[in-house]
């Protein structure tokens, strides 16, 4: 049997729920439906299994020819991606020439500019979309799901769309038809939910929010932005940080860049005050999501405890939230 990637077992598993979902609109039109015995079915044989270990190694072995964790402290927000970037490997390291490539900042607003540090510098995007581009990506799309007005308003008012037309990417509308609704295999609590089928299936998914005080989340990081993948967000909110961290095992970027370069450090997640925000000049880089996020809560005086599902996060083995030992590069661009 041909070894699958894990992308590719998610690709089958999203055509086989669109199939089974497709069938009641295909009776109604006169269309004979697909009998269930010949829905694609997808299991992990042992061969599958054992390619998936020797891809593990082999990534491991990768990540440790590199910091474990990048932080670039600066006055440029395009500088910053470029060397942060850089020590980290390159955008080589996670992707292909002809890779299809989805950038998920955070967009949720469509009220103030990115001065006002509610969603993720348009500088960073754009330097983002050019790197990939640069490397040979086939395709680098943008996208969000805002809560906060239409797709066309935040993106343009963000001032990410005008950012990354012009670096050559594109800025994708998330159509409530490319939601899914799926089992979670691993769930503890959210068994089911409607993830955007892209982000399952491209070949890199780079997650970029912006560091942010939240309500009811403490905070906005890596983790948090993971919502604007999913449709109905609000029912994530019950036992909010078991059900995150279930989005979180299925919904699974290989790159994460935390945006300090503004950072709102109250009254979010949609702020509106300047008063709020602080200047931090600081980018965080990490294949790491928990290491990120871990980091990240110096950028407000804390420690990961204070995210307790930063904690729960990598109970679950999907990061280190204890960075003690690890190798962590800093780089000051403008001493």
């Amino acid at each position: 049997m041909k070894d699958q990637s894990r992308r590719e077992f998610l690709r089958n598993l999203m055509l086989g729920a669109t199939t089974l979902a497709a069938q009641p609109i295909l009776a109604s039109c006169g269309v004979k439906p697909v009998p269930e015995t010949q829905v694609p079915t997808v299991t992990l044989a042992a061969t599958e299994l054992a390619s998936t270990e020797t891809a593990t190694e082999a990534a491991t072995e990768t990540q440790n020819q590199y910091p474990y964790l990048v932080v670039t402290r600066g006055s440029d927000a395009e500088q910053m991606v470029r060397q942060g970037m850089q020590a980290l490997g390159g955008m080589e390291r996670f992707m292909k020439s002809g890779a299809d490539v989805i950038i998920k900042p955070n967009i949720c607003v469509g009220y103030y500019s990115f001065e006002y540090a509610a969603t993720t510098n348009p500088w960073v995007v754009a330097a983002l979309v050019k790197m990939c581009l640069e490397s040979g990506a086939k395709r680098v799309r943008v996208m969000d799901y805002p809560f906060g007005g239409t797709g066309e308003q935040c993106y343009k008012i963000s001032g990410i769309a005008d950012l990354v037309t012009a670096a050559g990417g594109e800025m994708e509308v998330m159509s409530s038809l490319k939601f899914v609704e799926m089992d979670i295999p691993d769930a503890v609590r959210l068994k089911r939910a409607s993830i955007y089928q892209d982000v399952l299936t491209t070949d890199l998914l780079i997650n970029v929010p912006i560091a942010k005080n939240h309500g009811m989340a403490k905070l906005t990081l890596g983790l948090k932005n993971l919502m604007g993948t999913m449709l109905n967000r609000e029912s994530i909110h019950p036992s909010f940080e078991k059900n995150l961290v279930d989005l979180a095992t299925i919904v699974r970027p290989q790159l994460t860049i935390i945006d300090g370069i503004r950072t709102l450090m109250a009254n979010g997640p949609t702020g509106g005050n300047l008063d709020d925000v602080k200047i931090q000049n600081t980018l965080i880089f990490s294949h790491d999501i928990v290491a990120a996020d871990s980091y990240a809560t110096r950028l407000f005086g804390k420690t990961p405890e204070y995210l307790p599902y930063v904690i729960k996060a990598a109970e679950r083995g999907l990061g280190k939230a204890d960075l003690t030992g690890l190798n962590i590069k800093e780089i000051f661009l403008d001493a």
